[in-house]
C-alpha cells in the first residue's frame, strides 16, 4: 500500500444553475512534503464546515484504483489525481478491507479511519454533471475520512501501514450500504 498523491484545495465560489457556491472540491495534487495537522493538511480548506472538515474529517482518502471505472464510465472526463476532492490518493487500500477504528501510517503521520464519504452534489459541480452524485453511491467507491492522531508530513510514494482496530464496525463499504456482518 502507498501514497499515490497528495492533493490540497481552497474555497472556489462556483455558479451552478443560477446560484452562487463556496466548493473545495477542486483538489489539486502537490509535490514534495506536506505537514498534515489535527484539521488536515496545510494548504488545504473546506468551503463548507457543516458538512466537511473538523476533527472527524480531516483528510479525505480515495483510492486510485477506482479512476479506471471513471475513465471508463465516463470517457470524455479528464480525472487527475484529486478529481473527487481527495487528500490523498492511494493504492492498494480499498473502502472493503478498511474497517472504521483502523488506523494508518503514512510518512510520520497518523490517522484515525472515521467514516466513508457520502456523495453530494458538489461531486455534481465538480464534473458538470447533475447525475455524479448518484452514480458515485451506485458505484460503491466512496472513500473514506481521517481523523489525524499524530501530526506529521506525508508524501507521495510513502508507504501506507493499516494497523487494524475494532472490527465489530464494519468495513467501510458496509457502512456506505448502511450493512454490517
Amino acid at each position: 500500500m502507498k501514497l499515490i498523491s497528495v492533493n490540497v484545495g481552497r474555497p472556489r465560489h462556483i455558479e451552478w444553475h443560477g446560484e452562487e457556491v463556496a466548493t473545495s472540491i477542486f483538489k489539486t495534487p502537490v509535490a514534495g512534503p506536506h505537514r498534515v495537522q489535527t484539521l488536515g493538511i496545510v494548504g488545504n480548506e473546506q468551503a463548507d464546515l457543516t458538512v466537511h472538515g473538523g476533527v472527524k474529517k480531516a483528510v479525505y482518502v480515495y483510492p486510485s484504483e477506482h479512476y479506471a471505472y471513471w475513465r471508463e464510465q465516463l470517457p470524455d472526463t479528464r480525472f487527475d489525481w484529486g478529481a473527487f476532492g481527495e487528500n490523498l490518493t492511494t493504492e492498494g487500500l480499498l473502502e472493503e478491507q478498511v474497517h472504521v477504528g483502523d488506523r494508518l501510517l503514512v510518512g510520520s503521520a497518523e490517522f484515525l479511519v472515521t467514516q466513508p464519504r457520502q456523495p453530494c452534489y458538489k461531486l455534481g459541480i465538480r464534473f458538470d454533471r447533475l447525475d455524479m452524485p448518484k452514480r458515485f453511491h451506485v458505484s460503491g467507491f466512496s472513500g473514506f475520512y481521517l481523523a489525524v492522531i499524530t501530526e506529521g508530513v506525508v508524501e507521495a510514494g510513502n508507504p501506507v501501514t493499516l494497523i487494524p482496530g475494532d472490527r465489530t464496525q464494519g468495513t467501510i463499504t458496509q457502512l456506505f450500504y448502511n450493512k454490517r456482518q
